[in-house]
């Protein structure tokens, strides 16, 4: 059940681009709630960064998640789900969380809503159906978390560790593991062991 004080929005693309480019579709979205939470929530005195490829962190702590999915047939589209923990936070998350409220910024989803929908369109015209994605990929590795250091990544069915060199021209990010190899990983979950605290399966 979601918990109410919080932002959950959704953005439907009924004429998107080439499902090629949608993978981008993350990364912009990410640049847009990030410039929105920053103009709505000017009191905090740390500034939120992005966990690739679209996670919003304050400090050590998971602030906002967004997620993208795209149907392909006569009819493509691409859903953009948005979540921002505003009011409250999870508390029995495998990662640490937090709330703007706890940061310090007092902000209704309704006024981050209207803020995002600006955002939303100026990312989205940026990136012109990734014919602007360079200008989009340098924006966010101004705001990427863990970028430059050692990370540890959670694909599949097993984990790979190295350093978060960069972002390729596609938005993947690049780990360069500890045998010198550069590897590019399309999806996957960073766990950056320095900003959280992985726990255990129970089960």
């Amino acid at each position: 059940m979601s918990e109410p004080g919080n932002l959950y929005a959704s953005l439907l693309l009924t004429a998107p681009p080439l499902p090629r480019v949608w993978p981008q579709l993350s990364l912009v979205a990410a640049l847009a709630l990030h410039d929105a939470i920053g103009e709505c929530a000017k009191t905090m005195e740390a500034a939120p960064v992005i966990k690739w490829p679209n996670d919003i962190l304050l400090g050590r702590a998971k602030l906002a998640g967004i997620l993208t999915e795209g149907e392909t047939g006569d009819a493509p589209a691409v859903a953009i789900g948005v979540g921002v923990n505003c009011a409250s936070h999870p508390r029995d998350a495998d990662y640490p969380a937090t709330d703007l409220a706890a940061a310090g910024a007092t902000v209704t989803p309704s006024t981050l809503f209207a803020h995002l929908s600006v955002k939303m369109m100026e990312r989205l015209a940026q990136w012109a159906a990734g014919e602007g994605f360079s200008s989009v990929r340098a924006d966010w590795i101004a705001r990427a978390a863990g970028l430059g250091e050692d990370t540890r990544v959670r694909v599949a069915d097993r984990e790979l560790s190295g350093r978060f060199e960069t972002l390729d021209a596609d938005g993947n990010m690049i780990l360069r593991l500890p045998d010198g190899r550069a590897v590019a990983v399309t999806a996957g979950d960073p766990l950056y062991a320095e900003l959280f605290s992985v726990r255990e399966d129970t089960g």
